[in-house]
């Protein structure tokens, strides 16, 4: 019986080097029937390493649900919890492109999830380095601490939707052709969020840089809250810090792969190697988010998460002074949910 286009399912032309009849026949290939060079990429996954990724996706998304419940990072976890899912998904359709790598929708769950995925962690990024600009110093930036989660944050949307754009134009093209432009709209969305990433590691640097000045001429410590004494200078705040920029470069090294990936095409030397997939895609975000889930903002900051997102020089209500060794003030809040937010000038409050 044929269908609608005229293909025989139980006797399909394995000899035609025509490419619209291959693309109509594709879909009732079988392993062991269809020449591999048919397949949506001309490779099986490898079924145990995909599954170990798999896995790690599964356990981080476990761990990072339990912090940011226990912490209420809402909006991180959010982020986190989209970004991990779609990468979970993605790896589901790898599975699934291992036991049948012609089935074009099987091609497209695993091509779209993992492209679109890590922009949701850049995300997570962009909210912590706000907070680590208030806790450092925020007159050393030249953004308020807020405006870089409003910019690149607007800026990963952006990429999102091109990204996501070009997967529904892939998902539903009839041809080749078709095929093309929704992956150059991917590519179009993949490259605007490496520009956008090396605009905000560009700022990171500067803004580290101007915090080593201030150290060195002595003048930063009179523009730090001493609300955040106690987290400055602490291992794990140093931690956390590292363990961001880490995570920033290797999420960038995998966004730079993928528009090498997809700027050759699906039928390129790149995007048929599974060895390159395996370091530079699964590897960097499991890496990268593990680094972030072992330096949880909510293990770091804890009850300090909120203010320190408010962004602005803060007193709370319940806050008592205790003196440290060195004769700086510190504060701790015995009751976190009271509290006062104050914008104050830019000087150091220390209360009597």
């Amino acid at each position: 019986m044929l269908d609608r286009n005229g293909v025989d399912p139980n006797h399909l032309n394995l000899t035609t080097t025509n490419s619209t009849l291959i693309a109509m026949q594709r879909k009732y290939c079988k392993l062991g029937e269809c020449p591999i060079s048919w397949a949506t990429i001309s490779y099986l996954p490898n079924l145990g390493g995909n599954v170990v990724y798999l896995a790690c996706f599964f356990v981080l998304l476990g761990i990072q649900m339990f912090f940011g419940i226990k912490h209420k990072t809402w909006t991180f976890l959010g982020s986190m919890i989209m970004g991990l899912l779609l990468e979970i998904i993605g790896y589901i359709g790898r599975i699934m492109l291992h036991n049948n790598p012609f089935i074009m929708n099987n091609f497209l769950v695993y091509l779209i999830c993992l492209t679109i995925g890590p922009a949701f962690f850049s995300g997570c990024i962009y909210l912590c380095l706000g907070r680590i600009i208030t806790v450092v110093g925020p007159e050393n930036s030249r953004l308020q601490p807020r405006t870089y989660a409003k910019i690149f944050i607007g800026c990963d949307l952006f990429a999102l939707v091109l990204q996501a754009v070009g997967g529904a134009l892939a998902s539903t093209a009839k041809d080749h052709a078709g095929s093309q432009q929704g992956t150059n709209v991917m590519i179009a969305g993949l490259v605007s969020q490496v520009i956008s990433m090396v605009l905000f590691m560009a700022l990171w640097l500067d803004f580290t840089i101007r915090v080593r000045k201030a150290k060195a001429m002595g003048s930063l410590g009179r523009s730090q809250p001493p609300l955040y004494n106690t987290l400055r200078n602490s291992r794990i705040f140093t931690g956390f810090q590292l363990s961001l920029v880490i995570a920033t470069v290797l999420i960038f090294i995998r966004c730079i792969y993928r528009v090498a990936e997809l700027a050759g095409g699906f039928d390129s030397a790149i995007a048929n190697s599974e060895v390159s997939f395996m370091i530079f895609e699964g590897p960097m975000i499991i890496i990268a988010v593990a680094l972030i889930t072992w330096f949880h903002p909510g293990r770091v900051f804890r009850q300090l998460w909120v203010p320190a997102g408010k962004g602005d020089r803060l007193v709370t209500k319940g806050m008592k002074p205790m003196h440290s060794n060195n004769g700086s003030d510190r504060y701790i809040n015995y009751r976190p949910t009271s509290y006062l937010y104050l914008k104050v000038p830019k000087t150091v409050i220390h209360r009597p």
